[in-house]
């Protein structure tokens, strides 16, 4: 959905680009507590791109609205 220059689907598959991206990061070379606070960072920027990038989007009236299902899957 595009309107007032923003394209809200185009936004949507940046966010699960971004997600992809995060998963597929190199671990940089740090050890101990910086390592971790790499990793829960990262873990934590997956979600935040997942969930966005699940959205389905809508833009009326210049309100962007993101409407995301955060129910279980059915069968998990």
């Amino acid at each position: 959905m595009a309107d007032q220059g923003l394209d809200v689907d185009a936004l949507i598959a940046r966010f699960r680009e971004r997600a992809a991206a995060v998963k597929q990061r190199n671990l940089p070379p740090v050890a101990g507590p910086e390592r971790t606070r790499f990793i829960e960072q990262a873990q934590r920027d997956h979600m935040d791109f997942a969930i966005i990038g699940d959205a389905e989007g809508t833009l009326e009236d210049g309100i962007l609205t993101l409407r995301v299902d955060l129910r279980p899957k059915s069968g998990s």
